[in-house]
Order: structure tokens, then sequence, then C-alpha cells
């Protein structure tokens, strides 16, 4: 997506030859009108395979989760919870992900009722590294006897193995950017697609 690699490349920031910071538009200020743009651009991906649920993982995925929602007809958004509460239900569907950004598990929780056997979910969230948070959110989906219809992401780390091993899996991955390294402190992309 054009308008996405500009911004990056703009104003996404490096961290050693590892970590990508993009927080100055994508998941700690937000510019509304690309993350729109992002979510049309997934909509208009996703939208012949009829999602009924839109699945992510709270905070930084739930922005892009709504603007692809929206344009699929809004359809709801669930997201997946990092932390245990008293109100939440007893039939919690869990899976664990190490976040690769602060070096920790996360036990993903969503409740069971809100995702009802036989739904068509998309996956979508803000970055992709090792695929930890993508392949919890897989699983589940499968947990609740929910059909996985892809999973949808704003920017990839290709030179980590998460989007990788997704596509290896058959998983039908699309990826809005992708860095492809960090050279001299500069961001690198791969070409659209």
């Amino acid at each position: 997506m054009r308008e996405l690699r500009e911004t990056i490349l703009r104003q996404g920031q490096c961290v050693g030859d590892s970590i990508v910071k993009v927080d100055m538009f994508l998941n700690h200020r937000l510019d509304t009108r690309l993350m729109f743009a992002m979510g049309r651009e997934l909509a208009d991906y996703f939208g012949k395979d009829k999602p009924d649920i839109v699945l992510t993982v709270e905070a930084s995925g739930i922005a892009l989760a709504l603007a692809a929602a929206h344009f699929l007809d809004d359809i709801p958004v669930v997201f997946a919870k990092k932390s245990p509460a008293a109100n939440q239900s007893a039939d919690m569907l869990t899976a664990v992900a190490h976040s690769f950004t602060h070096g920790n598990d996360n036990a993903l929780r969503v409740d069971r009722r809100y995702l009802p056997a036989g739904s068509r979910v998309l996956v979508v969230d803000d970055f992709l590294a090792d695929g930890e948070a993508s392949r919890a959110l897989i699983s589940i989906v499968e947990q609740a006897g929910c059909t996985l219809v892809g999973v949808g992401i704003a920017v990839e780390k290709g030179f980590q193995p998460g989007g990788r091993k997704l596509r290896e899996a058959g998983v039908n991955l699309k990826s809005l950017a992708i860095v492809t390294s960090i050279q001299d402190g500069r961001i690198q992309l791969a070409d659209d697609d």
C-alpha cells in the first residue's frame, strides 16, 4: 500500500537492526486518515471471503480492526484481552503469545460467546514479527469452532519468520507493507505487489 509505505519511510524509526518504531502514526498516535485507508484496503482484499467477525489483540490492533470492520459492512470486532479480570466469563478461550516487542508472554483471552461456532473470522493486527500473536488468535478461532478467512496486517517484518510461517501453513495473509531489513539505520521496504 503506497500511502502506508511512504508514511513508514517518512516517519518510521529504527531501534537497532530489528525494531521498527511506527508509534507516531500506527499504534500510539493514530493517523486516522491512514488508518481508514488501511481498513478499506483490508476490506477490499478480504471482502470476497465474507467474514462475520474481525478478531484482534488489545490494544494496538483495535483501531485497524475497527476500520476494516467498518468497510466490511460494520461487522463486529472482538479483541483478545491480555489480562484476567474479575468480570470475565468462566468460559474463556485462551492461547499464549510471546511478544517480540515487550519480551514477555501474554495469555490472550476471548469469551467463547463472542465467537459463535461457525462464524467466519478475519484476524487483524498492526504488526507481524515472529507471528506469535497471529498464531494465538488463529488457535482461538479454531477452539471456537470458527473458520479463519485470513490474517490482515499493517506492517510485516519480512526479515523475521512470522509471515513465512503463516504462508507456509496455508494462511491467507495480506500485509499492507513489508519491511525487508534495516540497513545503516534506514528502513527497507518490499515493493508493492
